[in-house]
């Protein structure tokens, strides 16, 4: 259902080579399973993919980043809302949910 390719995470997390590849695949999944496990179904959006590269990124990185985990907390909300509120499919207008047509 994720899109995610290797090398689009790579260029995310500034890895070249792929001597890594196994363990990225690795921290993938346990990202994709962390955020079942916080009540997020997985989904093709754009919000659920970054918050699965935010969690791979605060794996792989070990060094801990404030900023990233409440980037993350604050995306684990909004998909658990979204989630809710349209069955699990997001508006195509991103206004459309927010009650209004547009700008």
């Amino acid at each position: 259902m994720l899109a995610l390719d290797t090398e689009e995470l790579k260029t995310y997390l500034r890895v070249d080579g792929s001597e890594n590849d196994g363990f990225l695949a690795l921290l993938v999944h346990s990202a994709k399973e962390y955020l079942k496990d916080a009540g997020v179904p997985e989904s093709s959006s754009p919000r659920y993919k970054l918050a699965v590269m935010i969690q791979v990124a605060l794996n792989y990185d070990r060094d801990g980043n404030a900023a990233m985990e409440k980037s993350l907390e604050s995306l684990i909300t909004q998909l658990r809302v979204g989630e809710a509120s349209y069955g699990g499919n997001e508006p195509e207008n991103i206004l459309e949910g927010l009650g209004g047509d547009g700008i």
